[in-house]
């Protein structure tokens, strides 16, 4: 019964993967005929300063996105959790950022964000008038926040899931006790939201290694200004289809792979998620 499935990954997974990390090793601009470079591809990818500028910038994005939107999805899936209209309602108006493509996102909030004619221009926001996109020091940090904008309401939805799960029995019989709810929230839904919380920070952290769109079409397609927010997949595609070197570009490529895989495998191993155990044993 797998098999379809593990044909189409085989195809549109595998095989691709296996013709990038061929490429890394190899001297093409795209076009023209393929060379052998040997290691000369990686060697010269590890010993760029651009390289580990990039490879530090995508860390940045990984580690402030993950404390930016991790409290608040929980937050907002905690006040989505119980049933209503007026929640479902906000809760339908909050996805639809997820609806949109991130090049539309990207180019309405170039436009918002624009000193002088965006929301800056606003009687009473003139503080807000100011190169958000323009500033080497404010402009990572304003990309990060429209990257929050887009996936905070899927990670919302994620823990909305989860607390749904949570049986009713837990809290009443802690209420019983004389719980507040902060104490029901500290020992009652974090504990239950472990593998949710696993699994968002998973997606958070493996998918933080794959902004690109938001980030180029923000940045004007070139990572700045400067360097400001070049991130390890903006450098790869700069280096691919700008400079032309398709092997450093596979090689950069590769090494996003990986680095996905090892943050994967080092985050399940670390929680604990593969071994499944029960959170609900013995109720």
């Amino acid at each position: 019964m797998a098999a379809p499935a593990l044909l189409l990954f085989g195809l549109f997974g595998l095989v691709p993967l296996v013709g990038v990390v061929v490429l890394g090793f190899a001297d093409w601009d795209g076009l023209g005929s393929l060379g052998w470079a040997g290691f000369g591809n990686w060697s010269s990818v590890l010993t760029d300063g651009a390289t580990w500028q990039a490879l530090w910038l995508t860390v940045k994005v990984m580690v402030i996105s993950w404390l930016v939107q991790t409290p608040l999805a929980l937050a907002l899936g905690v006040f989505q959790a119980p049933r209503g209209r007026l929640r479902s309602l906000l809760a339908v108006l909050w996805f639809l950022p997820l609806l949109l493509s991130a090049v539309a996102i990207g180019l309405t909030w170039q436009a918002l964000l624009d000193p002088s004619f965006g929301i800056g221009a606003t009687p009473g926001l003139h503080w807000l008038a100011q190169p958000l996109l323009g500033s080497p020091d404010l402009a990572l940090y304003t990309v990060i926040s429209v990257i929050a904008w887009q996936f905070v309401p899927f990670h919302a939805l994620l823990y909305q899931a989860g607390l749904r799960q949570i049986p009713v029995s837990l809290y009443e019989a802690a209420a019983i006790d004389g719980a507040g709810p902060a104490t029901r929230f500290l020992h009652i839904t974090l504990p239950q939201l472990k593998y949710t919380m696993v699994t968002s920070s998973t997606l958070m952290l493996v998918g933080s290694l794959t902004y690109f769109d938001l980030i180029f079409v923000l940045s004007g397609g070139t990572g700045g200004p400067g360097t400001a927010t070049r991130v390890l997949p903006l450098a790869m595609y700069i280096t691919g289809f700008e400079a032309h070197d398709m092997g450093r570009a596979s090689a950069v490529a590769t090494l996003l792979v990986v680095t996905g895989l090892g943050l994967s495998l080092l985050t399940t191993r670390l929680s604990g998620f593969t071994r499944m155990d029960s959170q609900q044993e013995g109720m």
